[in-house]
């Protein structure tokens, strides 16, 4: 399986089950409410969490799929060298804070975890969350060294987001 599957197995499966665990959980949550006077005990608490995950377990797979807001209406008139240039540039810089972010966040993570840092209302650990989201900011930082050395690619008018 290229590496390529594999990356797209992955998040999208991490992205996937902690979304559809969120919305059960709301739904459940509300559903307690309403029926019985009573909610889940901490959904805040792991809604929050997993929306972590959700966002971290899908950075990966917009940087692959080029999918970012990207602010491109001088694109037009710039050659095409200034905006090879221009990519290879952002891709380095994009590169370099996230590899730096996940380094962060992985001492970040140590630290919780010798501090035994946990939620306030469920003490779940907070390091396991952490060294994650140090993780996939990494992965994603590996991710733009990749799309650093691939061509440029012309997105068609009106595909994606574009400002």
């Amino acid at each position: 399986m290229p590496l390529k599957k594999i990356l797209e197995f992955a998040s999208g499966l991490l992205c996937g089950t902690a979304l559809f665990g969120i919305m059960s959980l709301t739904f459940f949550d509300v559903l307690g409410r309403k029926l019985v006077n009573n909610s889940i005990p901490g959904s805040l608490e792991i809604t929050e969490l997993l929306m972590v995950v959700v966002i971290f377990a899908a950075l990966p797979l917009v940087s692959e799929r080029g999918e970012h807001v990207e602010f491109d209406s001088l694109d037009p008139y710039l050659p095409e060298w200034l905006r090879r240039a221009q990519d290879v540039l952002v891709h380095l810089v994009s590169a370099a804070l996230l590899i730096g972010l996940g380094w962060l966040m992985w001492q970040t993570g140590r630290q919780f975890g010798v501090n035994g840092e946990t939620t306030a209302q469920l003490s779940i650990p907070k390091a396991p969350f952490i060294y994650g989201m140090g993780v996939l900011c990494v992965v994603t930082g590996v991710i733009h060294l990749f799309l650093m050395a691939q061509p440029r690619v012309e997105k068609a008018e009106g595909e994606g987001v574009a400002l």
